[in-house]
């Protein structure tokens, strides 16, 4: 089988173009892609950071709200002892404090500057928890002058504008850090949409460019196919005239084929003429030596005794067998010739039906060698011409008798099947085999291969090369020495009908 045309210059430089295009694109999406990922996973750690930053002010504003509750029930205390309320509110504020404080130092606790106000809260809230403590203590005595001296204090006055402060300060903490995400996602979010634009510019650019390439190839190819019809124009009809003139050859081949081959048939009947009077003055020759001989011993010498008796037999046997083999010859040349004149005749051939014909008209050589001639599968029923078709298998499985290996059982074989428009058919046997170097040499006109020990003049397998031409087939034969051989015959699954001048 032939190798696949190569791609042309211009193919391979449009291909690599296109695969360079191909990659650009895919990049240019791959960014794209890439981006929206990092942009949503911003998006996902801004909204988390967002939300806990809301929980963090959330839990200063809880702690600021629970101590001035506190406060404003102490103050109230102290300006009406008897209302009890505000003490209770005292006590629950003072009660849920610390759990405000542990929330916000576990929301706190990643950020070293929020851990340090942390820690200075709850040192300022310890003070001012102890001050509460003794005014509200003095005021259960009754010693309300002594509170409220207490609570003018400047110390308790300085740890509730700390604590204010610290809170003020946590809750400025979250605020800047809320501002830097802020502008950190909107820097993610430019970088994003950058990266599209560049995508998309990236990608407007590919199809153009690729647009451009396949119209240009397009017109290309549209110009290329316009000039190759033009050359299957005129193709068509230097082939049509260079056919006219090969088959105008080939029928002057066979016509002079034909004509040296009966003219050199005038000559030689006239040698085989001959050669019947050679031998009957021969004979007539002989008896008179013998007689001689017989009568007169001393008048015949030796060597016209031997000249009689043996050399001239021996030598008009030489020339008969000459003759009889270029006779055999000019028959088989004319037989060629004539194959060659046929007008085919296609019809409709049940290749397996014809192979068991061939088999019966060959059981008494069959039978004689001990070989068995089989149909495997189910033959392909085909369209040709059945006089050649016959030829065809005949010759072939003549020649796997003929060359059987001594004293093995002969084993032929007929299998085929279809392929798209043709028929394969296989004549496998098991006899001698043919050397690999004479594969191709055994279809020659007058060629053998191996011994030879068999009758024939080496004209089968030509003819049989000749037909499966004329078929519009092929044919090629595998094997090894000793093995067998398999003739493989590719015909057309339908011969066109074809007229042959005489």
């Amino acid at each position: 089988m032939a190798d696949p045309p190569a791609a042309s210059p211009t193919n391979r430089a449009l291909a690599r173009r296109m695969t360079a295009l191909m990659a650009l694109g895919f990049f240019a999406l791959l960014l794209v892609g890439y981006a929206a990922v990092r942009v949503m996973q911003r998006n996902e750690v801004h909204t988390r950071l967002v939300e806990h930053t809301y929980r963090v002010e959330n839990a200063v504003l809880n702690v600021r709200r629970l101590i001035e509750e506190a406060e404003a029930a102490r103050r109230g205390y102290m300006l009406v002892p008897s209302r009890t309320v505000r003490l209770d509110s005292y006590r629950r504020a003072e009660r849920e404090t610390p759990v405000a404080l542990r929330t916000l130092q576990q929301l706190t606790r990643d950020n070293p500057v929020q851990r340090r106000f942390n820690d200075g809260l709850h040192v300022q809230l310890a003070s001012l928890s102890a001050r509460r403590a003794n005014t509200i203590a003095l005021l259960e005595r009754g010693d309300r002058a002594a509170a409220i001296a207490a609570f003018g204090d400047d110390a308790e006055l300085r740890d509730i504008r700390t604590i204010r402060n610290l809170l003020d300060r946590m809750a400025a903490v979250e605020r800047r850090l809320m501002t830097r995400r802020d502008a950190e996602l909107r820097a993610s979010e430019r970088a994003f949409y950058a990266t599209i634009l560049l995508g998309g510019v990236v990608l407007a650019v590919v199809a153009v460019i690729s647009t451009l390439t396949i119209m240009s190839y397009t017109r290309d190819l549209s110009r290329s196919d316009e000039a190759l019809r033009e050359l299957n124009a005129g193709l068509e009809d230097m082939v049509a005239a260079r056919t006219q003139d090969l088959t105008r050859a080939n029928e002057e081949i066979q016509r002079f084929a034909y004509i040296v081959s009966h003219d050199l048939r005038s000559p030689l009947v006239n040698v085989m003429g001959f050669t019947a009077e050679l031998e009957t003055a021969a004979a007539a020759l002989r008896g008179l030596v013998e007689r001689v001989d017989a009568e007169a011993p001393m008048v015949a010498s030796e060597e016209a005794r031997l000249a009689a008796t043996e050399d001239l037999p021996e030598a008009i046997g030489f020339i008969r067998t000459s003759t009889q083999k270029m006779d055999r010859l000019i028959n088989a040349i004319l037989q060629l010739s004539r194959q060659g004149r046929r007008a085919l005749s296609p019809e409709k051939i049940d290749v397996a039906a014809l192979v068991g014909q061939i088999g019966e008209t060959l059981s008494h050589r069959l039978a004689e060698t001990d070989t068995t001639l089989t149909v495997e599968d189910r033959l392909p029923v085909v369209v040709s011409d059945r006089l050649a078709l016959d030829q065809i298998l005949s010759n072939l499985i003549e020649n796997a008798v003929k060359y059987l290996r001594p004293g093995v059982p002969g084993r032929i074989t007929v299998s085929g099947r279809r392929e798209r428009d043709r028929v394969l058919l296989v004549v496998r046997d098991n006899g001698r085999g043919i050397d690999p170097r004479d594969h191709q040499r055994v279809f020659d006109l007058f060629r053998r291969s191996g011994a030879q020990d068999r009758p024939g003049e080496g004209i089968g397998l030509a003819t049989v090369r000749a037909l499966v031409f004329r078929l519009g087939g092929t044919i090629d034969v595998a094997s090894t020495l000793g093995e067998g051989a398999a003739f493989t015959l590719a015909l057309p699954l339908v011969l066109a009908k074809q007229e042959t001048a005489a």
